[in-house]
């Protein structure tokens, strides 16, 4: 376990961290979970094996600090990220991100692009969502107040997670949790789809085959992003199956 102080009041970000060759992999975790939880079977398998991997967990989640003043925006996500990747020594890395991981990488990737040389972005979160009662994602969360949330909308949310989201999610501040949501379903601006098909690194989008193609995949592949279908998965593609995602993800890190 490494760290790095990502604040002026000293919070500080972990990761978990495998030794290997440069350049340096960054695997970033969705809303509500945690890198080593999602990414250690896929960071040690034959095919993505022997590179120097950091498996990172954003404040406010996981092993990382949930600090109650941050502003959990995806700008300040990406500008702490920043900052424990600068003091690890870490440049031009090859970040592999799921959902809202893959949000704030597109957004890294824009603000700190000498940190950012290639993108592998799983079923990422590209557009705005409107808030959106009874679900369980940030649409769903994004739908309380904050007050809301904290006193009670927080266990609902929970209810409709599941056993399995709510293992990682439990351990995430609850105030990070909402106000992470919330601006992950607001988006930025410009828009996060924006942003990627400006990008000039080369960038892989993965999603779930059954979903069929994400929505303006021509316009994505146009720009340059490759749109790759994963087969026999959900949204947690490397979790659901994992030598589909290998197989993936090591091609989309072999793209020119």
């Amino acid at each position: 376990m490494r760290s790095a102080v990502v604040t002026p009041e000293g919070d500080r970000i972990r990761w978990v961290e495998l030794p290997g060759e440069e350049p340096a992999r960054v695997y970033l975790h969705g809303l509500g979970a945690t890198a080593p939880a999602y990414f250690a079977a896929s960071a040690v398998h034959p095919r993505l094996a022997g590179r120097r991997s950091l498996l990172l967990d954003f404040l406010g989640h996981g092993h990382s600090d949930r600090p109650e003043a941050f502003p959990y925006t995806l700008e300040a996500h990406a500008d702490t990220v920043a900052q424990a990747l600068t003091a690890a020594g870490v440049a031009a890395a090859e970040v592999i991100a799921h959902s809202m991981g893959g949000a704030v990488a597109i957004v890294l990737a824009d603000r700190h692009p000498d940190l950012v040389s290639r993108l592998v972005l799983v079923d990422a979160n590209l557009d705005p969502l409107p808030p959106t009662p009874g679900a369980a994602g940030s649409s769903g969360i994004s739908s309380y107040t904050e007050q809301e949330f904290l006193a009670g909308g927080w266990a609902e949310v929970r209810d409709r997670a599941g056993a399995h989201w709510w293992s990682t999610m439990r351990l995430a501040g609850r105030t990070a949790l909402y106000r992470s949501a919330v601006h992950l379903a607001a988006g930025t601006t410009p828009t996060r789809r924006e942003l990627l098909l400006e990008l000039k690194v080369p960038r892989s989008f993965l999603h779930p085959e059954a979903d069929g193609a994400p929505s303006g995949a021509g316009a994505l592949e146009a720009a340059g992003v490759a749109v790759v279908p994963v087969p026999d998965c959900g949204h947690n593609i490397m979790l659901d199956n994992p030598e589909g995602f290998v197989r993936a993800a090591a091609e989309a890190l072999a793209r020119d």
